[in-house]
């Protein structure tokens, strides 16, 4: 079973789109986790909604904590899931319909990986992220958040919560740094609807698009944080 653990602050406006394209996968043994991570708008009221019109098999959980930011909000989203595989789903992020099933063949196929990802658009911009390459995912981060993993292989510390930004690419850097590496899909497996800023997951080919903004200075800022971490400086 797939656990997709999917964080929430604040996108009431956008998860029900996120989760309409999980009912649609051709891959149904899943389970959903839905952190409400102290959102101030309406989200419990979409979701309600959604539930409510939704017919649907799978397990939908939804948990409620106070503000503390998306590394606690996925912890506490993993600790309570039941399945063999980890999706740390985005709430701006749509699937195609067969992305579970293609990461999970590919899982299966390829035993010497850890987790699976994929090439995806932003908007109408196209991110084809390229094979996995330990040189490159030491000196950028290129890997997004949204790839299928292995529950065995996920380090048992979680996500660093004291991160505050480019917590997936921690995340791989430690994975790496424990001998698991993963595998690209040249496929393009989800779209993100852009919000009002650029997400904070995004490759760091998003952010040179724009390097005056202050959002990007603070971006290279945490580079330095995760690089100093793991001994990249």
């Amino acid at each position: 079973m797939i656990s997709v653990i999917i964080p929430v602050y604040n996108q009431a406006d956008k998860i029900t789109k996120t989760l309409e394209s999980l009912v649609r996968q051709t891959y149904q043994d899943f389970e959903v986790i839905i952190i409400n991570d102290g959102s101030t708008d309406n989200l419990d009221g979409a979701l309600e909604k959604f539930l409510n019109q939704t017919k649907s098999n799978n397990t939908f959980f939804i948990v409620h904590q106070k503000n503390h930011g998306a590394p606690s909000a996925r912890n506490n989203g993993w600790r309570k899931s039941r399945g063999n595989y980890f999706l740390f789903c985005d709430a701006d992020a749509v699937l195609v319909p067969e992305a579970l099933e293609m990461m999970l063949n590919e899982l299966i196929a390829h035993p010497e990986v850890s987790y699976i990802y994929s090439s995806f658009m932003w908007g109408s911009k196209l991110f084809k992220l390229g094979p996995f390459d330990a040189a490159k995912l030491q000196q950028t981060p290129y890997i997004h958040t949204m790839s299928l993993i292995r529950q065995n292989d996920f380090p048992a510390t979680g996500w660093d919560e004291s991160i505050k930004k480019l917590q997936d690419w921690d995340l791989w850097l430690t994975m790496l740094e424990q001998g698991h590496g993963g595998l690209w899909i040249d496929k393009i497996l989800f779209k993100v609807v852009p919000g009002g800023k650029i997400s904070s997951w995004l490759p760091a080919a998003a952010y040179k698009l724009f390097p005056f903004l202050p959002a990007v200075k603070k971006y290279n800022a945490a580079m330095k944080i995760v690089k100093t971490k793991h001994g990249l400086i």
